[in-house]
């Protein structure tokens, strides 16, 4: 994904703590108090533009969602798309490296992992980079509850089948598999804005849902 420069980002994201936190380092094993309740805690590594996450939110009033995306230029979409929804008071956003989960959370924190439509890395040499690799498996684990999930949907049928051995080398249990999500499409299916993109143009889209036992 070619990243446009949007100069007045920072500014725009500095001006909307209430919804990209400032420092939520801050909240490790705090989300409670920022969420103002004890529903369960959904998060999304690489939120992307946040039509995902946002929808998410509106559809499930009762679970608090977090989207996690590194770029000023991506995020600040995502902050766009939070605000055009508003009132909202069960989703926040984080910019901040989701390779770094562990200063923002800590174990029991997490009920649920969504990935979507990730960088699939293909070249062999990047594999650690793939957001289903065990390194990055161990690191979900660390800050979610006992048996959550893993919510993973892609294009990329490379990577899904990696994701797949992965999921399963690490011990998971592979749940419900999908090969083409959209021939029988779940009603509660909230669709990214790369998944109505590839969908468009007649591209399966790959999903699977992974526990941890």
């Amino acid at each position: 994904m070619r990243l446009r420069h949007k100069p007045w980002a920072e500014d725009f994201i500095n001006a909307h703590p209430e919804i990209i936190i400032p420092n939520p380092e801050e909240l490790i094993g705090k989300w409670d108090k920022e969420f103002k309740n004890n529903n369960p805690l959904h998060i999304e590594v690489g939120t992307g533009k946040g039509q995902f996450i946002t929808g998410m939110a509106k559809q499930n009033p009762d679970i608090n969602y977090i989207g996690i995306e590194l770029y000023d230029s991506v995020i600040v979409s995502a902050l766009e798309n939070a605000i055009a929804a508003q009132p909202l008071q069960n989703l926040r956003l984080l910019k901040v490296n989701g390779a770094y989960l562990a200063k923002y959370f800590q174990k029991n924190d997490v009920d649920r992992v969504y990935l979507n439509f990730s960088d699939p890395w293909p070249k062999i040499r990047h594999a650690k980079r793939r957001l289903t690799h065990e390194v990055f498996l161990e690191l979900y684990e660390s800050v979610l509850v006992d048996h959550a999930e893993i919510h993973f949907k892609t294009d990329n049928r490379s990577l899904f089948e990696y994701s797949l051995v992965s999921m399963s080398s690490y011990g998971m249990l592979i749940k419900d598999v999908s090969l083409d999500l959209h021939v029988n499409m779940p009603e509660d299916n909230i669709m990214t804005e790369y998944e109505e993109k590839f969908s468009a143009k007649g591209q399966p889209i790959y999903r699977v849902e992974a526990k941890f036992i």
